[in-house]
């Protein structure tokens, strides 16, 4: 059996040790954002979903990920149910992201965030400003989330 202060002991260096692993930085909110590719790439690096009442295939690695992103804003959704975001990335995230639009005129990029997908858009052109749109489907919990990891645009840090 443990000792109370055995048990005290335990649960300060558990404590201890989220800690060191956090470094004091933010936790990483979940989001990514995929391209769309040919089902006939290497099935361990694609994952397929159905879009508009067609199969589609989407890279499993993100093009975007959270550590990318700068900033965001979070807006009310047309469908007055969910939410929208804007995404703004920092440089390097910035220039991959024109370089892979730039390439893939035409395609699907969605986005994926806490596990799930929520919307998805077609290239239609190169994005060179840095930033990328979720249209509808967060939900006001996932924006909450999103604060805890990721500034808003435009608003002071704490």
């Amino acid at each position: 059996m443990f000792s109370p202060i055995r048990l005290l002991l335990i649960f300060v260096l558990a404590l201890g040790t989220s800690t060191v692993w956090a470094g004091g930085k933010k936790e990483v909110a979940r989001i990514s954002f995929h391209i769309e590719t040919e089902g006939t790439d290497n099935p361990k690096m694609i994952f397929p979903y159905e879009m508009f009442g067609k199969q589609r295939f989407f890279r499993r690695i993100p093009e975007v990920s959270s550590k990318d992103i700068a900033g965001y804003t979070p807006f009310p959704a047309d469908d007055q149910m969910s939410y929208g975001a804007v995404f703004k990335l920092k440089g390097a995230g910035q220039r991959r992201l024109a370089a892979i639009t730039s390439a893939n005129i035409g395609k699907w990029m969605v986005c994926q965030a806490f596990g799930r997908l929520v919307d998805g858009v077609v290239i239609d052109e190169p994005i060179n400003d840095g930033a990328l749109v979720i249209w509808r489907g967060l939900s006001l919990q996932e924006i909450n989330e999103l604060d805890k990891s990721i500034d808003r645009i435009g608003e002071d840090k704490p």
